[in-house]
């Protein structure tokens, strides 16, 4: 249940024509906010489409600062 706006996931995912498994897998941050359910959910009225991009962008900019990576020396240009 989405007890912010009365429905189930199921009954969200049916409102915006997106299936159920992949909208709960987005709700439970186990995959990405795509463009287009972003762009579903301001339809129906549940926010805007560019912040919710952009707050997955910022997230997954985090999490590549974080992960280890190997020594990458900056470019010089003359």
């Amino acid at each position: 249940m989405l007890p912010a706006i009365n429905m189930t996931v199921a009954g969200l995912a049916r409102h915006i024509g997106y299936s159920r498994g992949q909208l709960s897998t987005v709700l439970n941050g186990r995959a990405a906010i795509t463009a287009d359910l972003a762009h579903r959910l301001e339809l129906a009225g549940l926010g805007n489409a560019r912040q919710y991009l952009a707050e997955q962008a910022a997230y997954d900019l985090w999490q590549a600062e974080h992960r280890e990576h190997p020594p990458i020396a900056r470019l010089q240009f003359a």
